[in-house]
C-alpha cells in the first residue's frame, strides 16, 4: 500500500483533532501531517477534513476512510502481537543452511533438537551457493573459512575441523602405504576438480602432488570422501568423518595447515529471537562431544 502513511496521518488526525495532536503521537513534524492530509486528498478528490478554529473535524467522505483506516489499524495490531508471541516460541520453520558436506556431523543434533521442539519445521538447505541471511533465505547458517563479512551479520565461532590424509584397507593392500611426503611417486589421490577451490587442503593437494597422480576428481568434497572410503585412492577426510570408518588408514597425520574453522552465522534482526538463541545455544552445546580435531 504505497499511500498508508498518508492513510495513516488521516487516521491520527481524526482521533486527535488536531494537527499537532497528531503530529506528536507519530513523532513527526506539522508539516509532514499537513502535507500527507493534502496528499491523500488531491488523490482521492475529496475533502476528508473540515478545517476550522479548534482543529480537523472528518468529513463523510473522511469518516468512510478512517473506518478503513480503523479496521486495518487493527488487524495490523493483532497481527503484530501474534508475530511477537511466535518469537517467544520455539516453533514454525527453522532454516538451517551449511555445506553438504557438513550434514553427517550436523545432522544428528539437529535431529535431536526438533525432538525437543516438536512444533517446529526444520528446513535444512545445503549446498555451495551462499544463502543471504539479509533476505531471510536462513535464520542460521554454519560456515567454513575466513571469518564471514556480509555487513548485519552476528558471527560466532564454532568449532576447528581438522582432517588428515586416509586411504582403504582395500587401496593399501593394492598399493601400500606411503611413509611421508617424499613417498608419494605411483600413488593414487582424490582430488577436486576445481583450480580454484579455496579449501586448505585442496590447496595442498594441487600443491604437493603431480596433476597426473590426481586420477579421481570430483567437485563435491562428499563425493571425494566417498571415493577414497571406496579405494580410489588415497585423499583427505575430517577427523569426525575417518573416525566413523573403521577401514580407513591414516597415511598423514592431521596438520594445522589442513584445519578449517567453522563459524554459526546469523542475521542481527534475528539473532535475539527465541528460536535462534534456543537453537545456537544447543549446537554449540553439542559440539563440545563432536570428534572434529
Amino acid at each position: 500500500m504505497d499511500n498508508w502513511d498518508e492513510i495513516r496521518t488521516a487516521y491520527h488526525v481524526a482521533r486527535q483533532g488536531t494537527v499537532s495532536g497528531a503530529a506528536e503521537v507519530l513523532g513527526v513534524h506539522h508539516a509532514t501531517v499537513i502535507r500527507h492530509i493534502d496528499a491523500l486528498e488531491d488523490r482521492l478528490g475529496a475533502k476528508l477534513f473540515q478545517r476550522h478554529a479548534r482543529g480537523y473535524t472528518a468529513t463523510e467522505a473522511g469518516q468512510d476512510l478512517l473506518k478503513v483506516a480503523q479496521a486495518t489499524d487493527d488487524q495490523f495490531t493483532q497481527l503484530a502481537g501474534r508475530i511477537k508471541g511466535r518469537g517467544e516460541e520455539v516453533t514454525g520453520d527453522l532454516i538451517v543452511t551449511a555445506l553438504s558436506e557438513l550434514a553427517p556431523l550436523l545432522l544428528p543434533s539437529m535431529v535431536k533438537f526438533q525432538a525437543t521442539h516438536p512444533d517446529l519445521i526444520v528446513r535444512f538447505l545445503t549446498g555451495e551457493r551462499l544463502f543471504r541471511l539479509e533476505y531471510g533465505e536462513a535464520h542460521v547458517a554454519i560456515r567454513a573459512g575466513a571469518v564471514p563479512d556480509q555487513p548485519d551479520n552476528v558471527v560466532q565461532p564454532f568449532c576447528r575441523q581438522t582432517g588428515a590424509l586416509y586411504a582403504s584397507r582395500a587401496y593399501i593392500a593394492a598399493h601400500g602405504c606411503p611413509k611421508d611426503e617424499s613417498d608419494f611417486a605411483g600413488h593414487r589421490f582424490v582430488g577436486n576438480d576445481s583450480d580454484t577451490s579455496r579449501a586448505p587442503f585442496d590447496r595442498w593437494i594441487r600443491d604437493h602432488v603431480p596433476a597426473a597422480q590426481i586420477g579421481f576428481r570430483a567437485t563435491e568434497h562428499r563425493v571425494m570422501q566417498r571415493a577414497v572410503l571406496d579405494g580410489a585412492g588415497i585423499g583427505f577426510l575430517p577427523l569426525w568423518e575417518a573416525h566413523c570408518h573403521p577401514d580407513l588408514v591414516q597415511v598423514l597425520p592431521p596438520r594445522e595447515d589442513w584445519s578449517s574453522d567453522l563459524w554459526l552465522v546469523t542475521h542481527v534482526d534475528l539473532h535475539r529471537t527465541m528460536k535462534v538463541q534456543t537453537f545456537t545455544g544447543f549446537l554449540k552445546q553439542e559440539a563440545k562431544s563432536w570428534f572434529v580435531g
